[in-house]
């Protein structure tokens, strides 16, 4: 994704003031939200399959109601779409790649989805990580929920980098999202904050989170890649 060089100091800028500000501090995450009921208690999953989204502060939908959080959003298409999926947000803010390996276990056998969504590496790309842990770390996870029975269907969510870390690791931020997709046979969403990133009137003030109207364009860019799969998982599951 190419953004225009003013556009670009201005997200890096808001990145940076994230990061220092704290947009969390990865500790215990906190039980799942389900966007549409409670979920079930393990020993007594809901009968409605669920779509597992595990992310950062964007999914969390930080500084927003949760019901304008775009996972929220995805749950009222799913629903106008007819399809019988309950959207479960295990976004946790300031969660790098590797905090989400650690817990990924504990919400895996919590919900069992049929659909695994990951959104990850913002966090990473602020602190410099080496873009190759985070395509480790984005197999790790997705080796994870391949283990459970069935297996769900996966889904990650790219990020971009920001650009004041230079080209070279730009590139490399960018390059491990295909990799890891096709490496884990995941259907792979391209930047789904694309014309919501760096425009004043679609984040909040500290230029990096969404307002209600950004998660809502995040949620169409992302609806055009998981209605496909989400169509696919529902007629699978058919008796």
């Amino acid at each position: 994704m190419v953004w225009k060089t003013l556009m670009q100091a201005k997200y890096c800028l808001a990145l940076m003031f994230v990061s220092l500000a704290g947009c969390g501090t990865g500790a215990a995450p906190p039980a799942a939200a389900d966007s549409t009921a409670s979920a079930g208690a393990p020993d007594a999953p809901p009968t409605v399959p669920a779509i597992l989204v595990v992310g950062t502060s964007l999914t969390a939908g930080l500084g927003v109601d949760p019901s304008d959080a775009w996972p929220a959003v995805l749950q009222r298409k799913i629903d106008s779409a007819g399809l019988t999926l309950r959207v479960v947000n295990a976004g946790v803010s300031g969660e790098t790649s590797a905090g989400a390996l650690r817990r990924v276990d504990w919400l895996l056998e919590r919900e069992h989805p049929a659909v695994f969504i990951l959104e990850t590496g913002g966090n990473d790309g602020l602190r410099g990580l080496d873009p190759d842990s985070l395509e480790a770390n984005i197999l790790a996870i997705f080796a994870r929920a391949m283990s459970i029975t069935p297996a769900p269907a996966l889904v990650l969510m790219a990020m971009e980098s920001p650009p004041n870390l230079g080209d070279r690791y730009t590139r490399a931020f960018r390059a491990a999202y295909p990799a890891a997709a096709t490496a884990a046979g995941a259907t792979l969403v391209p930047f789904f904050l694309a014309g919501v990133a760096g425009v004043d009137s679609l984040n909040q003030p500290d230029g990096i989170h969404p307002t209600p109207r950004g998660h809502a364009i995040a949620a169409a860019n992302a609806w055009k890649e998981l209605e496909p799969v989400l169509r696919k998982v529902t007629a699978s599951r058919l008796p």
